[in-house]
């Protein structure tokens, strides 16, 4: 399994982007949650362990069950960080390399922000 760092620098800068046409300020720190998913918990766990390695938060793995009956198990990796394109893209591009090495998949990253009436979550 390969993810398309490149193609999720391009998602990255998107997102970026959109935040902050949406209002979101870009001094702030906010919490960035990248996902990371894989059929085999034993290499999502290595790659759990790498992120922590290199400063990411780590929550404990989640595990659904999908409609044929097999497993899949996910994480958030989390890093508190402005809402910088150049940065954001350095992180995108660690931990998709990370996905890589360990052979989950890397689906993006999403974050928070209040509004004006609730938290909504973007991606």
């Amino acid at each position: 399994m390969a993810n398309d760092i490149a193609a999720l620098v391009q998602q990255s800068n998107e997102t970026v982007a959109a935040l902050i046409d949406d209002g979101a300020s870009t001094e702030e720190l906010f919490t960035i949650e990248h996902h990371l998913v894989s059929t085999d918990f034993t290499k999502l766990e290595k790659a759990a362990v790498e992120l922590v390695k290199v400063g990411y938060h780590v929550d404990d793995a989640d595990e659904f069950e999908l409609d044929d009956g097999s497993r899949l198990f996910a994480f958030v990796a989390e890093a508190r960080v402005r809402l910088e394109a150049t940065l954001l893209a350095q992180q995108t591009e660690q931990v998709g390399e990370i996905a890589n090495e360990t052979g989950v998949e890397y689906d993006g990253w999403g974050t928070y922000f209040d509004t004006d009436t609730d938290e909504a979550e973007l991606h």
